[in-house]
């Protein structure tokens, strides 16, 4: 009995549902970005910052959020709970040193000081986003698009999360959501960090997967909704301190319940698929006896180019009969080969689906079409998200937050969804997942030409359709790209991808957007009429404004910005389709088996 018991417990703490249940509550900490809005009030008063000086402190947190070369690199080299421990050293100094500061306890620092902190601070989170999203996808390698959607659909929702708990904490001290963000994901990833790990999830595969998935998305659709809905109320009703002890109870709840899953596999334990019966993504390359080498390197290279080599034809017959071709088809090379009848060909390099290093993959075109169309679909998007604010308020909208709110949750929704149907398109069809990246740009280049159009309801349907395209790019690329380049350098890979949101922001948002704006206020306030007679109220009017940043009002103010917008999403969904073009026999291999 005790025997049994300890087995029980020891198959619970190696069960991939519980890494992957674990990583979700890790992602709920990932999101320390989302609330610079919230805490760079405070930062701003206590220093005596201008609103230049804050954008500074804005553009590190955004570098912090998205570079994460190092935690990469370190992936592949440290395991995972070191991993998230440095990332836990880096937020709890960045924002820690920034809470003494801001409260007095330590001297202030040179604004260039302040920006390194923030950077520092932010960028642990990159470190909690590759440490769940490696043992993620090496354990569930043929559900990745799921389990990426939803581990990034948590780093999404982690700012409400986060917002909430603050809420119930209720400080009159503003500079403690700072303490909070420096000490609380501290506590949560240390309890937490020997869990995420790969823990051979290839060999757990069970009958029962795709109703735990079914589960999982039922509580994200939930735990969207309800966030939703107590934004709301929240926001337009004055609550009290025992109500809003009661949504954030509600929310633990809604966190929690997902443990259920490991529970119930461990407690109803079947057998395991049998270790021949899930089949790799690719053939595997021989092992060479050291004893034969020359024939053994003939050898190797003759399997790994067989992809490549044998007729296309053979991948419609049945798994028996392919094999069968297969075999014939390798007893033939190998035999043509030892008589010097045919030369084989060295590879440079791996094939797609094989495993390549970031060097490797950044001489290849299918990597840069990824970027680019990263760069172009998730820049548009981040765009609006950075300017939503100006532009509910050009439209007339008093309360720019609710749609900040908004497009947090929409975001999360894309990205979850995105996971779901890219994985169908996959898995029942054996299509290149861009297809769908291709389906969300789409939808996001019509949610700009809403936002360009300036129709009534305009901001509600243009953050829908955007939020949830520009979510769907986080929960597609990574996956997309593990099958592409492999798993066992995916940190460094997916890290180097993540650079295309800042590039986006900065070139996009901070120079092209801003620009236009500022141009457009100019000339609206260039046309204001003036008196000809001046008094002066009109003197002291103009002395009192004229230090004061312009505004414009009207949909112009954004209308050619969102029709850029507009028009880059589509490009971005040309480069998507292009993909798909170039990778349908990489994806027919994957994943055509499967359906046989």
């Amino acid at each position: 009995m005790v025997g049994r018991l300890k087995e029980k417990v020891n198959s619970f703490f190696s069960n991939r549902w519980l890494v992957f249940v674990a990583s979700m509550w890790v992602q709920t900490c990932a999101g320390i970005g989302y609330l610079f809005g919230s805490i760079s009030p405070i930062i701003k008063s206590t220093m005596g910052y201008n609103q230049k000086q804050l954008s500074s402190l804005g553009v590190a947190k955004d570098l912090g959020d998205s570079v994460g070369f190092l935690a990469g690199t370190l992936s592949e080299i440290l395991p995972l709970w070191a991993v998230l421990l440095v990332g836990v050293a880096q937020n709890f100094v960045g924002y820690g040193w920034v809470w003494l500061i801001i409260t007095g306890r330590l001297p202030a620092l040179p604004i260039w000081a302040m920006c390194v902190l923030i950077f520092v601070g932010t960028n642990g989170e990159t470190y909690f986003n590759t440490a769940a999203l490696v043992s993620g996808v090496q354990n569930f390698p043929k559900s990745r698009g799921p389990v990426v959607g939803i581990l990034k659909g948590f780093a999404g929702l982690s700012g409400a999360i986060l917002t909430q708990i603050y809420t119930l904490i209720h400080s009159p001290d503003h500079a403690s959501l700072v303490f909070m963000i420096a000490v609380g994901p501290a506590i949560v990833i240390i309890s937490l960090m020997f869990l995420i790990r790969p823990v051979g999830g290839h060999r757990q595969i069970r009958s029962t997967d795709g109703l735990s998935f079914t589960f999982i998305y039922s509580v994200c659709l939930l735990l969207a909704a309800y966030l939703m809905g107590v934004m709301l109320v929240e926001d337009l009703v004055n609550v009290s301190n025992t109500n809003v002890m009661i949504f954030t109870i509600v929310l633990f709840v809604l966190l929690l319940v997902p443990i259920v899953i490991p529970i119930f596999v461990t407690c109803n334990q079947e057998p395991s698929v049998p270790a021949g019966a899930e089949e790799p993504l690719l053939p595997e390359a021989p092992k060479q006896d050291p004893g034969n080498s020359e024939q053994d390197v003939t050898q190797e290279i003759i399997f790994s180019e067989l992809e490549d080599e044998k007729p296309k034809e053979v991948d419609l017959l049945p798994a028996s009969e392919r094999h069968r071709r297969i075999a014939q088809l390798q007893a033939k090379l190998a035999q043509a080969a030892a008589e010097g009848a045919v030369r084989i060909k060295r590879r440079r390099g791996p094939h797609r689906g094989e495993d390549f290093t970031l060097m490797q993959a950044l001489i290849k075109a299918d990597f840069w079409i990824i970027f680019f169309s990263l760069l172009f679909g998730s820049g548009s998007g981040l765009t609006v998200i950075d300017n939503l604010g100006q532009m509910s308020e050009s439209l007339g909208y008093d309360n720019a937050h609710v749609f900040v709110s908004m497009i947090s949750i929409w975001n999360f929704l894309g990205r979850v969804g995105g996971g779901f149907f890219s994985e169908i398109i996959v898995r029942d069809y054996a299509y290149p997942r861009h297809a769908s990246m291709a389906i969300a740009q789409v939808i996001m280049a019509v949610g700009h030409f809403f936002f360009a159009m300036g129709w009534p309801g305009a901001m509600y349907v243009g953050t829908l359709l955007v939020g949830v395209g520009y979510g769907a790019h986080w929960a597609i690329v990574p996956a997309a790209a593990s099958e592409l380049f492999g798993l066992r350098n995916f940190g460094a890979l997916y890290n180097f991808l993540t650079l295309a949101n800042p590039a986006g922001s900065l070139v996009f948002s901070g120079l092209i957007a801003s620009s236009i704006y500022d141009r457009e206020a100019e000339k609206q306030a260039q046309a204001t009429p003036h008196n000809t007679q001046t008094n002066l109220g009109s003197v002291l009017s103009t002395l009192l404004t004229a230090d004061e940043t312009l505004k414009c009002t009207g949909s112009i103010c954004y209308f050619l910005t969102s029709l850029l917008m507009c028009g880059l999403c589509i490009v971005a969904a040309i480069l998507s389709m292009l993909l798909v073009y170039r990778t349908k026999s990489v994806y027919s291999q994957l994943y055509g088996k499967s359906r046989t």
